[in-house]
């Protein structure tokens, strides 16, 4: 059993991964999918989610396009904006209040809750490593999501992310501080910032 062209035109439109609603809607069964998988053909890298054999899948991208609500969040996000060299072992994200999250807990994912209103504040589109566009939070969203979280957090890598943020040539100061009082952790930051300006 081969690749039916629509999974090969799939693969090559979506970096490397669909998933089996794409799927079906090229025209791919269900069962067709088992069928390959089986047969070699196709890795289901995740629930819902699948890839060409022996591809190194983009995970990243991969739970995103299985969980669109998850944003990538904390020291996930400060490695996504060069702010840290700190690898994360497992990928921290965030999601609004009331989302079950059992399933992203079982794929080994660090998950924060956000009330809803305030879930989206903050979102931009970043390239993952495989150089798919993926949700993250802006750099000064992020660092206040840090300093509200600073218990459940390296607060080296805290610390060294604001240092270089601080640095930052495109850093914006004003959104930094409205993002704080949004959050409430003005104090905080003015903390970190009046030592490192």
């Amino acid at each position: 059993m081969s690749l039916p062209n629509e999974l090969s035109l799939l693969l090559s439109e979506r970096g490397g991964v669909f998933t089996t609603a794409q799927a079906n809607s090229a025209g791919v069964s269900n069962e067709r999918l088992c069928l390959l998988v089986k047969a070699g053909e196709l890795d289901r890298v995740s629930f819902g989610v699948y890839a060409a054999p022996d591809d190194f899948a983009d995970r990243m991208y991969a739970i995103q396009l299985r969980k669109p609500k998850v944003i990538y969040s904390h020291d996930t996000a400060f490695f996504l904006h060069d702010l840290t060299d700190r690898d994360p072992i497992k990928y921290s994200v965030t999601v609004p209040t009331g989302y079950n999250a059992t399933r992203l807990r079982e794929d080994n994912l660090v998950v924060f809750t956000i009330k809803r209103e305030l879930h989206e504040l903050g979102v931009m589109q970043l390239s993952s490593m495989f150089g798919n566009n993926i949700h993250v939070y802006t750099m000064e969203r992020t660092i206040c999501d840090c300093l509200r979280s600073r218990s459940l957090m390296d607060i080296a890598i805290v610390t060294d992310a604001v240092k270089r943020y601080a640095k930052r040539k495109e850093r914006n100061l004003n959104v930094l501080m409205q993002m704080a009082e949004t959050f409430k952790v003005t104090k905080l930051l003015r903390n970190y910032m009046e030592v490192l300006l």
